[in-house]
């Protein structure tokens, strides 16, 4: 799991997204460089600008608000990407100005991997936002600009070259993928070869299956996890799990894989101490089957985990496309004892709305809602607010992310119930996760 570099004390961040700023951008390289092990080595520095465009469209068409929700989302959708995507555990994310924002990696990674994961990430960023005013949703169009740093190279000279191909590659209508260097990365795959990649990993159950520990506030003790999707490809190195939906969309073969992740994941909770529970992701197209509901509970069944064990998240994209077929089929799990969670909860715009006519058990807080709450009072504010509301609404909170005994002890001030982080866990195999419940 890749961990976002948060370590300077006069850490600044960009107002709107909460994402470092320019100055925080020269001094994390700067750090980097300077504390790099390795005498004579340069330092693997892999940046990618990120360059948005119809942003000003959308400043025009929809007003300026529209405009900062679609920026605050794209913030989120990198850095949930950067999260999920980076194993190295150094990253930093940053919004430059405008619609402009980079991402570093300080790891060694193949050319092939990082062009890859541009792809990804546009495609990521270019999914639907939800309009603020509840009309037709906005679609952004990215490009991005890819380098890896010389030994020559400082924050300043990264951008520069960035930016100038980022702008030559925009007047000449060029790919959405662009290397400083113009070499193209050899070996890469195409999306059809990546899609008839997955779908032969899917027949050879090559796709892992990672279990993120939840705790109790009350006592620490652990309460279940998370299932989590990852895949290990032999030319772009891992590939977690928002990409590997991406891929499988482009197939038509998201049920499949959701499907298939979901049986992993219950074959490796049935050992578990009784009261333990499971979280799974259910996605757009797993809502969109028919009888979605009960065959997940003839899945569950066959498997021998039981549905009143089993809490399924769901996050706003999945509410994009049709909110009362998405009531309806929650209902229907509901009816067969199945909890209900909103995952990614603060992140970016949310409509509450959903708050009022779904069947939800438990929201799940984003990471970015504790990620500087300790130092901020408006973060604490917002927090707050949220807490009293979830109160109110009698909806059980868990809080994803804790990574400090500060943010931990917070959460339980607040009165959160559970939480999940690198505080006390990494995802885990299940071997491993039995071993935490056993010991």
């Amino acid at each position: 799991m890749g961990r976002a570099d948060e370590t300077i004390m006069d850490e600044t961040k960009d107002i709107l997204t909460g994402l470092a700023d320019p100055a925080q951008l020269r001094r994390t390289v700067a750090r980097w460089q300077s504390e790099w092990p390795e005498p004579g080595g340069t330092c693997p520095i892999h940046a990618m600008l990120i360059t948005i465009g119809r942003i000003d469209t959308v400043n025009v068409a929809f007003g300026e608000s529209a405009g900062d929700v679609a920026l605050v989302e794209v913030a989120q959708r990198i850095r949930h990407f950067a999260s999920d995507e980076l194993e190295s555990g150094v990253w930093l994310a940053a919004r430059l100005n405008g619609g402009n924002f980079m991402l570093l990696a300080r790891e060694e990674c193949s050319r092939e991997r990082w062009q890859w994961l541009a792809e990804a990430l546009c495609d990521a960023i270019a999914g639907p936002i939800a309009s603020p005013g509840g009309g037709a949703n906005l679609r952004l169009w990215p490009r991005a600009a890819l380098m890896r740093a010389s030994e020559h190279d400082d924050a300043d000279t990264m951008l520069d070259r960035l930016s100038e191909l980022a702008e030559r590659n925009r007047q000449s209508a060029g790919s959405r993928i662009a290397w400083s260097s113009g070499v193209v990365a050899q070996g890469k795959r195409s999306s059809h070869e990546l899609e008839a990649d997955l779908l032969a990993a899917i027949d050879r159950d090559e796709i892992e299956i990672l279990f993120q520990p939840q705790f109790s506030l009350d006592d620490d003790s652990v309460i279940g996890a998370e299932a989590l999707a990852r895949w290990h490809h032999p030319v772009i190195g891992k590939v977690g799990a928002g990409a590997l939906f991406q891929i499988a969309e482009r197939a038509d073969h998201t049920a499949q894989l959701s499907r298939h992740i979901a049986e992993r994941a219950l074959q490796g909770a049935r050992s578990w101490p009784e009261g333990l529970r499971l979280s799974l992701n259910i996605t757009p197209a797993d809502l969109a089957v028919e009888n979605f509901a009960l065959d997940f509970a003839r899945l569950s069944d066959s498997v021998g985990f039981p549905m009143e064990r089993v809490t399924l998240e769901i996050v706003e994209q999945v509410l994009l496309a049709d909110l009362d077929r998405v009531k309806s089929v929650l209902d229907q799990l509901k009816l067969l004892d199945c909890r209900i969670a909103l995952d990614d909860f603060g992140a970016g715009f949310c409509n509450f709305r959903y708050l009022k006519v779904l069947s939800l058990d438990c929201i799940k807080l984003d990471r970015s809602m504790v990620d500087g709450v300790i130092e901020d009072e408006r973060d604490q504010a917002v927090f707050r607010a949220i807490m009293g509301m979830a109160s109110a609404l009698d909806l059980s909170v868990i809080v994803e992310g804790v990574e400090t005994q500060e943010q931990r002890d917070f959460c339980a001030r607040e009165g959160c119930e559970y939480y999940q982080g690198f505080l006390r866990a990494e995802p885990m195999t299940a071997a491993e996760f039995d071993n935490l419940v056993s010991s």
